[in-house]
């Protein structure tokens, strides 16, 4: 029997530059959603909660925390990248919100291989730079970033 996790990511050698994946789920963002990650992070801003407050906003309406959109798009794509291949998330680069995220949205992601390198500090593990994108049902894009993570190699 093997020790080894499951996984369904990519390996490092399975990661070149220029490599873009559609991701096959997609996720209609919920209130229950938005209210439970504004409420459990603490931001207390009324955009995010209060529906009459919104109302009166050039959105006119509950605008979808962006951190919940970041996770939501970062984790729709582990399982078609990262999942079971990934050591660590080393961090961000760039991060945009060109479009806003509403209730009842439907988000679908697509990540991009920027860049795919040897890790000079870890010889069994390289370096992988993701830029996901994430587009609403009118086809907007409404989130933008990069990520960079440091990547199993594919065991011999």
């Amino acid at each position: 029997m093997s020790n080894a996790a499951p996984h369904t990511g990519k390996w490092f050698e399975e990661l070149p530059a220029g490599l873009t994946v559609q991701h096959a789920l997609r996720r209609t963002v919920t209130e229950t959603d938005n209210l439970l990650f504004t409420t459990m992070t603490h931001n207390p801003q009324p955009l995010h909660l209060d529906a009459e407050y919104a109302s009166s906003t050039e959105f006119g309406q509950i605008l979808v925390n962006s951190m919940y959109t970041l996770a939501l798009v970062v984790g729709v794509s582990v399982a078609e990248t990262t999942h079971g291949t990934t050591v660590a998330n080393l961090g961000f680069g760039e991060v945009r919100f060109p479009n806003p995220v509403f209730i009842g949205d439907t988000l679908r992601v697509e990540t991009e291989v920027l860049e795919a390198r040897d890790s000079s500090s870890r010889p069994t593990n390289g370096i992988v730079v993701f830029e996901h994108r994430a587009f609403n049902q009118r086809d907007d894009m409404v989130c933008q970033a990069q990520r960079s993570a440091l990547m199993k190699r594919q065991p011999s």
